[in-house]
Parts: structure tokens; C-alpha cells; sequence
């Protein structure tokens, strides 16, 4: 394969090699089913997943966790499969199966052995097209993500993530928990999140993607026929749902300094700006700046931080993106007496990036580094679905191993320089959770 592969909508067939001798195939049937298998010599295990682009970021404020909610609730049980059947569907076979809800889609999967992946779509199928949301089991379930949103509450690192996102993106859909709020959630009705289903869960709405021992024949038909068996008419035309186009209400900052006061004995902090999207030409500019800034053992924080100075276990740079918008965020966790050196040598080590750039050294480890990486996450069969889900969902295209590693390449030093000096200029939005003061951190919003 050279070059990307574009995912148009329209297309019915498409069928090309990527990197590794493995096989792509998409189809796209009159129902706006979307179907993606990337065959992997000498595997014998497949991953499949259930996809709809639709996250917590859409969901409107009676429904706010809704998304969440809904996903828990689909393993819960249908008209043909009690939640325990489901589960026992698995557990039979040594299989896996879970869901993950973020804020721009869903997605259910397995990872079975190949010749139970016939046995996997159509639990899946069953899961996605009919469940129940049976009212006793609604109310079992929210028990569960009350004491599932306890938890996260109960761990600080979560806490601090949930108030950055909110300082960078205030009022934004993109700044709101994934998972609601204790009064979103004891709040929201059965009614709500039944019609959040049915208004998001059809057949335009799916993308099933599969990677490993997978034949895309085999996989169309199961497919196919594990949906018309649960009641789909695939033969009613409709074209697939539009991808997720930026937002006309872009992000602004909800608060430069989120503050929460708990009595532990570390302080956890997050200093960031806005980022960019996740089409932005720039990404791979992006991945490379995160790299040398906290990417690894011999980034600029790490080795600033802990290993010449001490001063925390944990400390590093993410940089997610979205349809519209995106955040460069650093982390560490340090004792709270030392909070206010540690965010400082982190606001320090970000615009000594963007003042001086990164050295030809940094730029090659980096491209090392990322390439590395990507070739090590590819020898997982769940890497490889998922690569095809944001592909299909959020991409548009299909960028193989080599591609990958020919755009990180290609990244240069004025590049990175030029992305980091852009970014340093974006409002500074910083949240910590400890026993931490204003005044530690006050000084470096103004500086």
C-alpha cells in the first residue's frame, strides 16, 4: 500500500494490502452497514467490534451519561440472552469481551479464537440490535455505575483528569465526564436512555470491524445474517450517518486554575492548553513534540523531574484529539510540598520547547521511538480493530504501518518548533488534587 487509503462513504467495495502482507477489505451494504476485516497472516485469534459514533459529547443534559449507562445495559440481557448467557457465551470459549464509551463513539468487542468468531458477532449483534433495558435491571445497572463513578471519585488521578478537562474545555460537550455525574446519574430515566438507543442504533449507525484470523466473505455473511436475524430489514436503502464534522462552537477555557482539596500524600497535577483535531495535518508533528516533551523514559519531563531532580514517581505528556479540537496536557505526581516546583519545571520544560525547538538528536530518538511503538501495538489483534474503527468513524482514511512511519518521518525540526510555539501561546488551564493551595500555582498562570 503507498499512501493513505480514503473510506469514502459512498464506496460499496474496496479491497487493498497493507503493510505485513495483510489484507483491508470494506464494504459498505444498502443499508449503510459498514464493514472493515484486516486478515493477519498466522494468526488464529480475531477481534471483532460493534461501533456507532456516537458518544458523550452528544448526549443533551436529561440524558447526560446516557451513553455510558446505555453501554452497561446492553450486556444486561435481550429477548433471545440473559446477561448470564451472554457472559457464558465467553467464559465458554476463553474468550473476552467488553465495551468502551468515549467521548465521540462506542464501540463493543470480543477477542475470541478464529473459529468462534461466528458465535461472537452474533452475540454482539444480539446485544446491539436488541436488548431489553429491562426497568429492574435499569435499576440494578445504575447502582453499579453509581458505585463504577465511587470509584473513580475515590482515585484522585481520575478526579484531576475530569477537572482539567473541564478547565480546558469549559462549557464545551468535550469537557463533560464520560461517564455523568452522581445526579446525572440518579437522575436520568429508562425512557431516556431508551430513546438515546433507538435514536442511535441502526443500521446507517454501525461499523463492524474485525482484524486476525478473520475472511471478510465469512465475517459479511455472519454479519448479515446475525442482524436480519434479529429483525433488520437490510434491504431498506440508506446511506451511512455523515461523519462528525466540527463543531460551529469551538472550546474556550472554563477555568485557568481547578483546585480540589483532599487529604492525600501526593498532590496530582495537570498543567495544558487546547490541542488540535484529530484530521489536523499536524498530528504527526504532534506525536513527535509529545515524544521528546513526555513521551518516554528520555523526555525532557521525565528526566528533568525524576530522575535529576526526584521529585515524583509518575510524570508525563498526552496529547488526545477530537473531531474539532484537541489538549496537550503534562502530569505528575509529587508530594504537595513540592506541587509548585514540579508544575514549574513542567511549565518550564513546555516553553523551553517552544523557545528553542528540539535537537536532531531528539528528532531521531523520537521518530525511533514512535515507530517502534506503533510496529510492537500492531502484534495485537485489538490494536488493529480499533485502528480500523477510528479509521472508518473519525479518520476517513486508512493509514498503514508504513504510512504511519513515512509521516512521522517526514516531521521536521521547524515543524515541531513552529506546532510548539502555536500551542504555548493557547490559554493555560491547570487542575491539581492534593492538599494544594492557590498561591502554589497562581504565579505560573501569570508568568
Amino acid at each position: 500500500m503507498n499512501g493513505a487509503v480514503d473510506l469514502p462513504l459512498d464506496a460499496g467495495e474496496q479491497r487493498f494490502e497493507a503493510s505485513g502482507e495483510s489484507l483491508v477489505r470494506r464494504s459498505v451494504l444498502p443499508s449503510g452497514v459498514r464493514i472493515l476485516s484486516e486478515r493477519v497472516p498466522g494468526a488464529r485469534s480475531a477481534t471483532i467490534g460493534f461501533w456507532v459514533a456516537v458518544g458523550s459529547r452528544d448526549e443533551q443534559p436529561v440524558t447526560y451519561g446516557s451513553t455510558h449507562f446505555l453501554e452497561h445495559l446492553l450486556f444486561k440481557g435481550t429477548a433471545s440472552r440473559s446477561a448470564l448467557d451472554i457472559a457464558v457465551s465467553f467464559d465458554a470459549v476463553g474468550g473476552e469481551h467488553n465495551a468502551a464509551t468515549a467521548k465521540e463513539y462506542t464501540c463493543y468487542y470480543a477477542k475470541v479464537q478464529d473459529r468462534d468468531l461466528p458465535m461472537a458477532v452474533e452475540v454482539l449483534a444480539d446485544m446491539f440490535t436488541s436488548s431489553l433495558l429491562d426497568t429492574d435491571e435499569f435499576e440494578t445497572e445504575r447502582g453499579v455505575i453509581l458505585e463504577e463513578l465511587a470509584m473513580a471519585d475515590d482515585d484522585p488521578a481520575d478526579v484531576a483528569s475530569e477537572r482539567f478537562f473541564e478547565a480546558v474545555m469549559g462549557e464545551h460537550p468535550l469537557g463533560r465526564p464520560i461517564g455523568g455525574t452522581v445526579e446525572s446519574i440518579s437522575a436520568v430515566s429508562r425512557e431516556a436512555v431508551w430513546e438515546h438507543y433507538r435514536a442511535n442504533y441502526r443500521a446507517n449507525d454501525l461499523v463492524v470491524t474485525a482484524a486476525g484470523a478473520v475472511d471478510h466473505d465469512e465475517l459479511l455473511a455472519v454479519v448479515e445474517g446475525s442482524l436480519r436475524g434479529a429483525g433488520w430489514d437490510l434491504g431498506v436503502e440508506a446511506a451511512p450517518v455523515p461523519r462528525r464534522t466540527p463543531s460551529l462552537v469551538a472550546p474556550s477555557q472554563g477555568s485557568p486554575l481547578v483546585l480540589v482539596q483532599r487529604p492525600i500524600e501526593q498532590a496530582n497535577i495537570l498543567i495544558g492548553v487546547p490541542g488540535i483535531a484529530s484530521r489536523d495535518p499536524r498530528r504527526a508533528t504532534l506525536s513527535v513534540l509529545n515524544s521528546v516533551l513526555g513521551g518516554g523514559m528520555s523526555s525532557r519531563l521525565f528526566q528533568e523531574v525524576r530522575e535529576k531532580r526526584g521529585l515524583a514517581y509518575s510524570v508525563y505528556s498526552f496529547t488526545p484529539s477530537f473531531s474539532d479540537s484537541g489538549v496537550v496536557g503534562l502530569y505528575a505526581g509529587c508530594s504537595p510540598a513540592k506541587a509548585g516546583q514540579v508544575a514549574e519545571l513542567m511549565l518550564g520544560e513546555f516553553r523551553r520547547l517552544a523557545a528553542d525547538g528540539i535537537s536532531e538528536t531528539e528528532l531521531a530518538r523520537a521518530v525511533g521511538q514512535l515507530g517502534g511503538a506503533s510496529a510492537l501495538a500492531l502484534e495485537d489483534s485489538d490494536t488493529r480493530m480499533s485502528r480500523l474503527g477510528r479509521s472508518e468513524i473519525t479518520l476517513g482514511e486508512f493509514v498503514d504501518l508504513d504510512e504511519a512511519l513515512r509521516r512521522i518521518s517526514a516531521v521536521t525540526l521547524d515543524q515541531v518548533a513552529e506546532l510548539a510555539a502555536e500551542l504555548v501561546t493557547r490559554p493555560l488551564s491547570i487542575a491539581a488534587v492534593g492538599t494544594v493551595e492557590e498561591e502554589t500555582f497562581a504565579p505560573l498562570l501569570s508568568s
